[in-house]
């Protein structure tokens, strides 16, 4: 796996094994993880999101499944690393954790078909879309609910296509220890290639982008002081305090 680190006044991406890391960069230069700075794994410059893309989550709210996936848009703005604060929003009163499994994009690319969609994956990490419920009730569309900066938590590191199962996975999300989020990617209504075809049949997708493919259920309120958790299987821990 990889990620993309800061030591001192150096930025770089490096590929981790266990608590060490080689930069991709510096002469391939050796730290110890915990000398690190793990920043978010990917420069995007878009994250696009799936709303309502888990049977379970589907049926938790007693909607229809979708034709087609549901997209919007998140700023690259709101892009933490792992173990950044998603400072809550003076203006809200309840924001929301959904923990994803995430999409880095690894080639620029543009209407790709489904049996190609893994060739233009960097690999898979997780992603926690946060979210001002009440904005997006007040509002009824999403843009300003899901934009606010801190509020795309990605992260740690990246795993590469090869070693990691995009068709069954558990994905859980923990609020200061306990689980609230329990399912697992399997459960997705559009698979990996299908977004990636959909998607790049509408925009061109450039290397580091983001899709983060959608909740399981079990959404709900974070508060100041939370520690958030999304662990999914294969890939590791993503962990962000509210603040």
């Amino acid at each position: 796996m990889f990620g993309r680190f800061r030591h001192k006044d150096e930025v770089f991406y490096g590929t981790v094994n266990g608590n060490t890391v080689t930069s991709q960069e510096y002469a391939f230069t050796e730290y110890e993880l915990s000398d690190l700075e793990v920043l978010a794994p990917s420069h995007p410059t878009k994250i696009v999101c799936v709303g309502l893309n888990y049977h379970d989550h589907a049926a938790e709210l007693g909607l229809s499944v979708p034709d087609e996936p549901i997209l919007f848009i998140k700023p690259p703005s709101a892009v933490i690393g792992h173990h950044g604060k998603v400072i809550y929003p003076k203006i809200s009163k309840r924001v929301d954790h959904e923990a994803e499994l995430a999409i880095v994009i690894g080639k620029k690319c543009k209407n790709i078909t489904y049996d190609r969609a893994y060739d233009v994956i960097a690999g898979f990490t997780c992603f926690n879309d946060v979210t001002a419920r009440d904005l997006q009730t007040r509002d009824g569309q999403w843009t300003r609910a899901k934009s606010f900066d801190t509020f795309a938590p990605v992260g740690p590191f990246v795993v590469p296509v090869a070693d990691f199962d995009p068709e069954n996975a558990s994905i859980v999300c923990r609020v200061n220890g306990d689980v609230v989020q329990d399912s697992n990617i399997s459960n997705m209504i559009f698979d990996v290639p299908y977004l990636i075809e959909f998607i790049s049949s509408i925009m061109t997708l450039e290397v580091g982008d983001i899709i983060a493919t959608g909740t399981p259920p079990g959404v709900g309120e974070l508060h100041t002081g939370d520690i958030v958790e999304v662990e999914i299987e294969g890939i590791g821990t993503l962990i962000n305090e509210v603040a």
